[in-house]
Order: C-alpha cells, then sequence, then structure tokens
C-alpha cells in the first residue's frame, strides 16, 4: 500500500469561515466536492509551499473536530492494517462509495481519527 497524500482535515459546522480564515493564512481553494450520501461538504485548500489542509462541513457533529486524511492507493489494505491496531470504523463494517472514492472513518482506541481515502480512476 502506498500513501499518496497525508493532511488534517477540520471537520466544522461553519465551513465558510474556516475555508477564510485559511485563506488569509495563505491557502487557495484547489477542489470542493459534495458527498451525497452525508449531506456534507469537503474543500481541499493547498498553500505555496504545497501544504495542505481540508475544511469539511458537517452539521451533526456536536463541534469542531481535527481527523487526518490519508489517501492511499489500496483501501482495503490500509483498513485492514488500521483494524490490526484496534481502530473502529464510524460506519460499522461500512464504506462511503462515492462514484470517485472510497473512505472511512477509523477512530483509534486513543481517540485520535484517521480518514482513509481511495480516489477511484476511470
Amino acid at each position: 500500500m502506498k500513501i499518496t497524500s497525508f493532511n488534517p482535515i477540520i471537520v466544522t459546522k461553519d465551513r465558510a469561515s474556516a475555508v477564510e480564515l485559511f485563506e488569509q493564512l495563505g491557502f487557495e481553494q484547489r477542489h470542493h466536492s459534495v458527498i451525497t450520501d452525508s449531506g456534507s461538504s469537503n474543500t481541499d485548500m493547498v498553500n505555496a509551499d504545497g501544504y495542505r489542509v481540508d475544511i469539511a462541513q458537517n452539521d451533526r457533529i456536536p463541534g469542531d473536530m481535527t481527523f487526518i486524511r490519508m489517501n492511499v492507493d489500496d483501501f482495503d489494505e490500509a483498513y485492514q492494517i488500521l483494524l490490526k491496531y484496534g481502530f473502529k470504523n464510524s460506519r460499522g463494517d461500512g464504506t462511503l462509495n462515492e462514484n470517485s472514492a472510497k473512505a472511512a472513518t477509523m477512530f483509534s482506541p486513543s481517540g485520535f481519527v484517521i480518514s482513509i481515502v481511495q480516489h477511484i480512476k476511470e
């Protein structure tokens, strides 16, 4: 398995304000997507040095949360590695399957969160 990117995700109820803050810090919006099964939206941002941050809108969370997004070339292998280390999938055994990606949000036994994503190339 190869990790193709690794960066923070800020999950918030106020995506617009967070995006504005990071724009003031020198980040530019690179990509925006809407996840249809959850109704959330995600903005991928990058600065001139190549640092990335995702800002995700989610109205169902009690407060802002920070995850790690780990894009991989083999979702199943990454998923099995995290399970081996005691991570639990927020969807039970389910995954988010969009046209362009397969993903799962995984919670570690100590509480940090990794969202694994494999982009589907057509």
